[in-house]
């Protein structure tokens, strides 16, 4: 076994423990390419934000971390909790992944409706279950102890996430910014030591962003999960990020603490359709003005409120697709 299967990943550079290591992954879908040469770091502890426009391959980028898609080209190597050792991700199963510390969140919801919220967390902590069927058919002294720890386990992630009174309610029944939560609660209920949000903030109002903000901080200080977030939301993404990656059709197009993207010249050029010289100049003419969390926070309601022929957006029936 080589040396690098038996010490966790560390950053040479900064001394910090490293959770993804992507390195120039390229991934196709036919003649049309998804992500292209993109590589980047995720540290332990900390809150990671990948932003970009619509099609800039964020879900994409998720898919290949979660074993959804297989990139053609480059490597991914996670260490899902502290003090494990780098392994690829490359051709595992998603259940494999998710065994090794990664839980994650969608764009669209996918709960299950006719469960209550109490059965929806306990889904996701009986996968760490170790009674087998045939001790739960004879109800084993070690099954019903497991059982009841995970009923436990569920009511505190439930709590955590402000449903706790809600735990009896079908999640079809819970309103949409709780269903949100809910989710985020079964991912948890899994034991990750790194969770990937995927837009949690759609549809959201305002106090249920407030809310979903303070929830992300909870995660990642008091647990001490990894947070890999995709949000369109940038006044979420800049209150809660440590560092942000840019994307933009494919590629990484800029990477750094908030203050520094939001004033990137490439970064907002992507953003309002303009060249990067002239957004350079628009910056320099008005440095104190927060350029992409004001410009992109109205053109995202507006394309989550209309769609191309005028109908209404509705954002659980859009697809993962759609957000390539």
């Amino acid at each position: 076994m080589t040396a690098t299967t038996e010490t966790p990943a560390v950053s040479p550079s900064e001394g910090r423990e490293i959770v993804f290591d992507v390195n120039h992954i390229t991934l196709r879908f036919g003649g049309v390419t998804s992500i292209n040469d993109v590589s980047l770091r995720m540290y332990r502890d900390e809150i990671l934000a990948v932003i970009g426009p619509n099609g800039a391959g964020k879900t994409s980028l998720f898919n290949s971390l979660t074993g959804v898609y297989t990139p053609q080209e480059g490597s991914i190597t996670l260490a899902g909790r502290t003090g494990d050792a780098p392994q690829t991700v490359i051709g595992k199963k998603t259940h494999v992944i998710n065994h090794m510390g990664v839980a994650r969140t969608f764009q669209n919801i996918r709960l299950f409706p006719a469960l209550t919220a109490l059965e929806n967390v306990k889904v996701g902590i009986e996968t760490r279950m170790k009674a087998g069927p045939i001790a739960s058919m004879l109800g084993l002294p070690n099954q019903r102890r497991e059982e009841r720890e995970s009923t436990q386990r569920a009511y505190d992630l439930l709590k955590l996430v402000g449903l706790v009174n809600r735990a009896n309610n079908l999640a079809g029944s819970l309103a949409y910014g709780e269903q949100r939560r809910l989710e985020i609660a079964r991912a948890l209920g899994t034991d990750p030591g790194v969770i990937l949000l995927d837009e949690p903030a759609a549809g959201t109002n305002p106090v249920e962003k407030r809310d979903l903000a303070d929830l992300i901080r909870l995660i990642n200080r008091e647990l001490g999960i990894s947070v890999l977030l995709i949000e369109h939301d940038m006044k979420l993404v800049m209150s809660v990020a440590d560092r942000l990656i840019v994307l933009n059709f494919g590629s990484k197009i800029a990477e750094g603490l908030p203050e520094e993207i939001q004033r990137n010249p490439a970064v907002i050029a992507a953003y309002l359709g303009t060249s990067a010289e002239e957004a350079e100049a628009q910056a320099e003419a008005q440095p104190e003005l927060e350029l992409i969390a004001d410009e992109t926070e109205g053109m995202t309601s507006l394309a989550e409120s209309t769609e191309p022929d005028g109908t209404s957006f509705d954002p659980t029936t859009s697809t993962e697709e759609e957000s390539r």
